[in-house]
């Protein structure tokens, strides 16, 4: 065993199977005992029963005791993150985003699926917004913004701490790391297949763009060609610009929150489309959908997670049937259903067990025509298939 200068974390026997298949999660029950000093946020070796050592990760509050930053023996050297940063961003060059004048912004670290589980990191158009959902990445945060500043010497104006909207209690009262790491910025306007968004990364949920959406926005709006869209859960209105983009005749957008309607509002006139007919309502989305006399021939259902934890799951189950089933119901004969779940629990076999069901029960015709997930920039380790929380499916209904 390579000597280690961190605490240890020793695996029951059997246990060690999980990460020697390169599975970043080690659970609690999986562990026998741990050698040193030990607290959330550290960074510990993981050793299997008989001492072997398996690689290093980030101890955590909660079931998922240990998340894995990296396998073998090889040790933590201290450009450990920058070498990180380094193939994130040469996946995002492959992909055409890093020098793309018609879309200025993407998701830089995918957490596990960069091998940084507990960090989300979004590019705006020069301003770096991270995202800690773990007690070990919210301390790691000034390193991780000296690194990066190798990787962008001359494209960054700011490097920005976003607090995660639910985590650990550890995280919450520690404040130290909360807004700009480095530089300033007021907002980001942003370009994204040549449309342009407004982006409050300070008070917008998540990072302030749901920048996941991106290829199925762009399919959307292939679609979209004299036809009247419902954008449900419109949040920036991202889907409503498209739509415009697109040929629409008529949009409505639809969300419960006064903030977001004029985020769409404000979208739709930067892009010239506020002209065009459309009505941004703020209205809870399952009543509109109840209440609507109005057929619509393309539908836009994005909700928030109905389940962020497994004991949500049953709940989170009857309420995607539900709204399915409404929309699926009152769609125009011809029209088209863009369905999604952000709910990691709800897995993509599930999701589209649960449009089944709501296709039978709305008693319509209903054809399959893609299965739709989260964009190339948000990357799913194979490792790591939990990684893949974004599902959506199109539907056509006669």
């Amino acid at each position: 065993m390579r000597k280690s200068v961190y605490s240890s974390i020793i695996l029951k026997k059997g246990k060690e199977e999980p990460v020697l298949r390169k599975h970043p999660w080690i659970f609690s029950g999986a562990i026998a005992h741990s050698e040193g000093e030990v607290q959330a946020g550290d960074i510990v070796a993981v050793l299997s029963h008989d001492r072997k050592l398996l690689g290093y990760g980030l101890l955590e509050e909660g079931s998922i005791a240990v998340k894995m930053i990296s396998f073998g023996t090889s040790p933590i050297e201290k450009d450990f993150w920058q070498k990180k940063f380094e193939t994130a961003f040469s996946l995002r060059k492959a992909l055409g985003l890093t020098n793309n004048r018609s879309t200025t912004a993407y998701r830089f670290i995918n957490s596990e699926g960069d091998g940084m589980p507990g960090l989300v990191a979004d590019y705006y158009n020069g301003v770096m917004v991270f995202q800690a959902q773990s007690t070990g990445m919210q301390i790691l945060l000034h390193t991780l913004a000296e690194s990066l500043l190798s990787i962008y010497p001359n494209h960054l104006r700011a490097i920005y701490s976003k607090p995660a909207e639910y985590t650990n209690y550890s995280v919450k009262n520690n404040n130290l790391n909360e807004g700009f790491l480095w530089g300033n910025a007021e907002n980001a306007v942003i370009k994204e297949n040549g449309f342009q968004f407004e982006v409050d990364f300070m008070k917008g949920q998540k990072t302030g763009f749901f920048l996941d959406q991106r290829e199925n926005r762009e399919m959307m709006r292939r679609y979209a060609i004299g036809r009247s869209v419902l954008n449900c859960f419109c949040y920036t209105g991202a889907f409503s610009v498209y739509a415009f983009g697109g040929g629409a005749i008529r949009v409505d957008s639809v969300d419960s929150s006064g903030t977001a309607i004029e985020n769409c509002e404000r979208n739709l006139q930067l892009n010239g489309f506020d002209a065009f007919p459309h009505s941004c309502i703020k209205a809870d989305a399952l009543k509109y959908l109840v209440d609507m006399k109005e057929e619509y021939d393309l539908i836009i259902l994005d909700p928030p997670a109905f389940a962020k934890h497994s004991h949500q799951k049953a709940n989170a189950v009857r309420a995607y049937r539900h709204i399915n089933r409404l929309a699926i119901r009152k769609a125009k004969p011809g029209s088209f259903l863009f369905t999604f779940s952000c709910s990691q629990v709800i897995d993509s076999s599930l999701f589209s067990g649960i449009i089944l069901s709501a296709a039978i029960e709305a008693e319509r015709e209903v054809k399959l025509l893609h299965h739709l997930t989260q964009g190339p920039d948000h990357p799913v380790s194979i490792f790591h298939p939990e990684g893949e929380y974004l599902k959506g499916i199109l539907l056509y209904i006669f």
